[in-house]
């Protein structure tokens, strides 16, 4: 399609300038290391940002998710990265009528009541309208911007360059698991049958909890690459912050259900915590919106989760071993183990003190950077280590979702929240439920 082939030009032109960019930094580290010459990585990462911003795809997004992603990269372009901001300008109205009529044909208009010509949202990925059925239904469509797939490999590749550059700055952390899950992740979000399947997955796993609330699918208004599902009316979330303390600390605990319930109880996980895949409703309750991101864990990483927890709270230093080795680090010595288990004891900090409490009381700003630093600095010195794959996208939805807790100045008694969702923890319970629920949605 013209529209497609001319958005794609203009999309090489920004890769062309992302490329130099990226290649630029890797000649100046050859320059830094062979030379002796300097490179100035602050300068050069707000450089990357700018090459990055406004660049709609596949890249844009993996930007995002590498600033959220521990010591993916060096912290000088995690904090550049970390600005750059999902709500991209959308694609005019020419595009949509075109896009529309591709997935639904020509006489689409007729099959609405009403279809918006302005975009509600606009992501890195797609946009989202509102629109109304002939029989009343309100509904978000979402629609994928041109030439996604194709954009993809090409993205990749650079997103290869990126973590080459990290890699040689920082080895203390290997990122060669976490570059193949993200590849994993990116290829399923653009595939909309597959996002339809998470929602109906969602629906299911969350179908007893009143406070949280799942969009449903409009199946006959959905294709590969538009997704039609039910809208979910609330105010933003970071709204809230002005509400009182009472109604903070529900909303929070809404949250936290909304997020671990799946992963306790199913071993799965929305693995892209933004501030805009939900909204908030008059009594505290969430909605969840735009399931691409979702991870599917082996029960065996939910155990470990767990054991990890156990073993701090009683350091017993070979449930930590067994807990590690549940979660799939191979070959880490006990003095690795110690150095791991400072940081795990930083993280699950919250979750072992028996009382109300905020996430961050009692640490002084920039600690957990100081901690990190020195973690990683002693992993270096010992050679480094390779994470799971699957801790990519289970620290980007602990951090992301601990940052909604700090917004919301949140205070409660995590202790007893996270107790609650573990009590009665059986490897196979959860093995069995987490079939029955994918096989449901037919994700099986």
């Amino acid at each position: 399609m013209a529209d497609e082939g001319d958005s794609l030009g203009g999309r090489l032109g920004r890769y062309a300038r992302v490329g130099a960019s990226v290649g630029g930094l890797a000649a100046r580290l050859a320059g830094e290391r062979y030379l002796g010459l300097s490179l100035d990585r602050d300068r050069h990462a707000a450089e990357l940002r700018s090459a990055l911003g406004g660049l709609k795809g596949p890249l844009m997004k993996a930007a995002q998710l590498l600033a959220t992603i521990p010591d993916a990269l060096p912290p000088e372009y995690a904090r550049e990265l970390a600005q750059l901001q999902a709500n991209a300008p959308a694609m005019g109205w020419p595009f949509v009528r075109r896009r529309m009529a591709t997935e639904l044909g020509p006489d689409w208009p007729a099959r609405f009541a009403r279809f918006d010509k302005e975009a509600a949202f606009a992501a890195s990925l797609g946009q989202v309208h509102r629109a109304v059925l002939p029989d009343g239904r309100n509904v978000a469509v979402k629609l994928q911007y041109p030439d996604m797939a194709s954009a993809l490999e090409a993205d990749l590749n650079q997103l290869k360059l990126v973590f080459a550059v990290g890699q040689r700055l920082d080895p203390a952390i290997r990122t060669d698991e976490i570059h193949a899950e993200i590849t994993n992740r990116l290829r399923e979000e653009l595939d909309y049958r597959r996002e339809a399947r998470h929602i109906d997955l969602y629906r299911h796993m969350l179908r007893d909890e009143p406070k949280v609330h799942v969009p449903e699918v409009v199946a006959e208004y959905s294709t590969d690459r538009l997704l039609t599902m039910s809208w979910l009316s609330g105010e933003p979330l970071l709204d809230w912050k002005k509400h009182s303390q009472e109604e903070r600390d529900a909303l929070a605990v809404n949250m936290f259900r909304a997020w671990y319930v799946p992963f306790y109880f199913y071993g799965v996980i929305h693995g892209d915590p933004h501030l805009g895949n939900y909204t908030v409703r008059p009594d505290a309750s969430v909605n969840l919106m735009d399931f691409g991101c979702v991870r599917v864990f082996p029960p065996r990483f939910v155990r470990g989760s767990i054991e990890l927890y156990r073993a701090l709270m009683t350091d017993d230093e070979d449930r930590a071993v067994a807990a590690y080795e549940d979660w799939g680090f191979g070959g880490v010595s006990r003095e690795m183990i110690a150095v791991l288990n400072r940081w795990a004891a930083f993280l699950y900090g919250p979750l072992m003190d028996d009382r109300p409490r905020r996430l961050t009381e009692g640490v002084a700003e920039g600690f957990g950077r100081d901690m990190a630093q020195n973690v990683f600095g002693e992993l270096r010195r010992m050679g480094g280590v390779r994470p799971p794959r699957e801790f990519v996208f289970m620290d980007r939805a602990a951090i992301g979702l601990g940052a909604v807790f700090i917004h919301l100045r949140a205070s409660i008694n995590w202790h007893r929240l996270f107790e609650g969702l573990i009590e009665g923890f059986e490897l196979e319970t959860l093995a069995g439920r987490q079939h029955q629920a994918l096989a449901a949605a037919g994700l099986a």
